[in-house]
């Protein structure tokens, strides 16, 4: 299937990032990125997962920020929000692949990263969420052919990743600082009352988008 452009999906948070010297882009869930451009693309994991993929051939690179591994065929109907669909990963990685190779990427030639899938809250163990993406992230990447360079994935802790689409280059942290752990936490017990309370038909909205001014950089 081909996914159609997802303009209400794409991040639109940025900021100079003055450890790095350059333009900064920052995803939140349900967000993905394509560039050529020289920027670094920043976004925080709990049990999240973010896949970092590139051509390096073609020069251009993105990310992306999901929360669920798929929605087991319950966003099929053409009425379904596609920005709400984001957040599944069977979704947000077709979007991502599709933009890569719009913008002349070729499917041989793309290298992937991946990260994230954390229990950060002991209640979300019995969930078991992050697992669950880490297992389907590789799992779809394997099946599409795409090469996965490198992976951090699981564990007991968030991560923040800065991704250069242009080099490849990845670095991931282990978030420690308080305020830091205050804000993965709040978005993952966000995500476990949304499991709980989502109808059958996968509809529960999670993390409504916000404006460009409301978020922090």
């Amino acid at each position: 299937m081909r996914t159609p452009h997802l303009p209400e999906a794409i991040a639109t948070r940025t900021y100079f990032d003055r450890e790095f010297g350059k333009q900064a882009i920052k995803l939140l869930p349900n967000e993905y990125y394509v560039t050529r451009e020289d920027v670094v693309l920043t976004t925080v994991l709990g049990s999240c997962v973010a896949a970092c993929i590139r051509d390096e051939t073609a020069g251009v690179g993105g990310m992306n920020h999901f929360m669920l591994p798929d929605d087991d065929g319950a966003g099929a109907g053409a009425d379904r929000l596609l920005s709400a669909s984001m957040r599944y990963g069977s979704y947000a990685l077709e979007v991502l692949i599709n933009d890569l190779l719009k913008m002349g990427a070729r499917r041989e030639r793309l290298e992937a990263k991946v990260f994230g899938g954390g229990a950060v809250l002991a209640n979300m163990t019995t969930l078991n969420i992050g697992d669950r993406n880490a297992e389907f992230v590789l799992k779809y990447l394997k099946t599409e052919e795409v090469r996965v360079a490198a992976q951090d994935l699981r564990g007991p802790h968030a991560r923040r990743v800065s991704y250069f689409p242009l080099t490849g280059l990845a670095l991931v942290r282990r978030l420690t600082r308080q305020d830091d752990q205050v804000v993965v936490e709040r978005n993952e017990r966000a995500l476990a009352r949304a499991i709980a309370t989502a109808p059958a038909t996968g509809g529960a909205e999670l993390f409504p988008r916000r404006s460009p001014s409301a978020a922090a950089s």
